[in-house]
């Protein structure tokens, strides 16, 4: 099979393609033929070992020393099922899926073996394998960031960084609870958020929402402490009493299959939409990472992987 490699940490250019053998997948595990991927956030970290000092030894212990262990990252995917274990029940060959798995990677690859019962489910009929591919990432991780601020109806809610992959799907699912959401973006992003359904915009390049009149209940930091400990300083100004301010660095997101199974339900119905910046094949993830590292991309890079 065809697969791109990391040789070690550094920029895009570490990353190969290269024939490997297609894996066989384990008596609990399923195997997959990936149809498409994203290049996520989290994957460039990984790449480029993008972490404080302290931290670059302790994830050099974890994923391996001078390049990752598992050389084949990717941690997205939509595809076909096209061989099961001798145990799974789950599952069946010709099944469509779609899902995440941020410990084992694998998916900048035509085949990839996951466990059935992981964060992999049925895709449903009505979103093609792109628009599948680029809900998992954000839509999980926003989830669990709405789930952590306790987002009920009629919050109000702030999104800082809401034009990206966590941001983008914040501010729609924040919408589908019934929250009044104000989104934080640059003013080339502010028409993208508002049809996502936010009701105010604020462009952080000409002002700070935490010198604004408004208060929130919950503040939502889509992007992570390293883009936006300056900007949520005075967070507590705006706070409401009893609210909080939660963001996707706070600890290991817990991301849940029901919540993918919704987000699959969401997007098939209308309820949401998978928003993506631009297309890749497989032989430009080069390319491709190299736009995610710039930082500007407005909700997801998606791979094809012919």
């Amino acid at each position: 099979m065809r697969a791109v490699v990391c040789t070690a940490y550094g920029p895009p250019d570490v990353l190969r393609l290269e024939e490997r053998a297609t894996p066989i997948c384990g008596k609990h595990e399923v195997r997959i033929r990936v149809r498409a991927t994203a290049v996520t956030s989290s994957d460039c970290y990984v790449r480029g070992l993008a972490l404080s000092p302290g931290y670059r030894i302790l994830a050099r212990l974890v994923l391996g020393w001078s390049a990752p262990r598992q050389p084949v990252l990717g941690m997205v995917l939509s595809g076909e099922v096209d061989a099961i274990g001798q145990e799974v029940r789950s599952l069946a060959v010709g099944d469509q899926v779609f899902g995440m798995d941020k410990d084992r990677f694998g998916t900048y690859a035509q085949h990839v073996c996951w466990p059935e019962d992981g964060l992999l489910v049925r895709r449903p009929a009505g979103i093609t394998d792109e628009e599948a591919a680029a809900i998992p990432y954000g839509g999980l991780l926003a989830s669990h960031l709405l789930r952590k601020a306790g987002v009920r109806s009629g919050a109000a809610v702030l999104v800082y960084g809401a034009s990206g992959a966590v941001g983008t799907s914040a501010v729609q699912l924040a919408r589908h609870l019934g929250a009044e959401v104000t989104a934080v973006c640059s003013g080339a992003n502010a028409d993208l958020v508002a049809s996502l359904g936010a009701s105010r915009v604020i462009d952080y390049t000409r002002e700070e929402f935490t010198q604004q009149a408004g208060r929130y209940d919950a503040v939502l930091d889509a992007v992570g402490k390293r883009r936006s400990a300056a900007a949520l300083k005075g967070v507590r100004r705006v706070l409401a009493p009893g609210g909080s301010c939660v963001s996707i660095d706070d600890g290991a997101p817990s991301l849940r299959r029901e919540d993918l199974v919704l987000l699959g339900t969401l997007a098939a119905e209308g309820g949401i939409r998978a928003v993506i910046d631009r297309t890749y094949t497989l032989d430009q993830i080069v390319e491709a990472h190299r736009y995610v590292d710039g930082g500007h991309k407005r909700g997801n890079v998606v791979i094809r992987v012919p």
